[in-house]
């Protein structure tokens, strides 16, 4: 059984697509996603297509709260949270223009899947999160925002003595690996690599929107 992790999307179907070609997960391989699926980039709507029907057909299938999740989310409740969501800040136009334009287009059963997302997936070895951890307080102890909106420059070995994977916060053309934690944006939305690490051999994938592809070992970025 493997234990994949997938950094953030952002609406970049094609790149998700390609990884699932490349990947081939079977039945017994955990795959964890790690947020991110919507905003910024150009199919939003097809990439919660794409994982609900993953999910209903591999049930080892682990989807992770991101910020511009949360950020949809809220978007709901006051006109600042839409604003913000709207804003060039935030790309949730280009994730309405997926759906139709509005609010109302978006389908029900997405909704529901980006509800129900996780806060973040634990493992013998690994922690499976967004944005990252405040090293000196335990996992599920966490505050909320944290798991969403951490930054990677400022994390640290966490007390668990586990090695975070993470997203969120841009490392440029490769994940960054510092040994205790990993980082795999790799800004796929703006011409970059969606990235997939395997956490227990450190095999590395990266995909593209162009469908291309890549493969390494996260030991060659220490």
């Amino acid at each position: 059984m493997r234990q994949i992790a997938i950094g953030d999307i952002h609406g970049c179907l094609r790149s998700l697509q390609t990884m699932m070609d490349v990947l081939e997960p079977t039945q017994t391989d955990l795959v964890v996603t790690l947020g991110d699926y919507v905003d910024r980039g150009p199919n939003s709507k097809g990439v919660i297509d794409y994982l609900l029907e993953f999910q209903r057909t591999h049930a080892n299938f682990v989807a992770l709260m991101g910020n511009h999740e949360i950020q949809m989310i809220r978007a709901l409740d006051t006109e600042q949270d839409r604003e913000r969501f709207l804003s060039g800040l935030c790309g949730g136009c280009e994730t309405l223009k997926s759906y139709g334009g509005s609010f109302e287009d978006v389908p029900e059963d997405h909704w529901t899947f980006i509800e129900n997302l996780k806060l973040y997936h634990e493992l013998d070895h690994h922690i499976l999160v967004h944005a990252g951890l405040e090293a000196q307080i335990p996992l599920d102890q966490q505050d909320r925002e944290t798991y969403y909106y951490h930054r990677f420059y400022s994390q640290e070995a966490h007390l668990s003595g586990k090695t975070v994977i993470c997203g969120h916060t841009i490392q440029g053309d490769l994940p960054t690996n510092l040994g205790y934690a990993v980082c795999l944006d790799t800004c796929a939305y703006g011409g970059g690599w969606l990235s997939a690490l395997d956490v227990d051999t450190g095999e590395l994938w990266q995909t593209n929107e162009q469908g291309e592809i890549r493969e390494r070992n996260l030991a060659d970025l220490s």
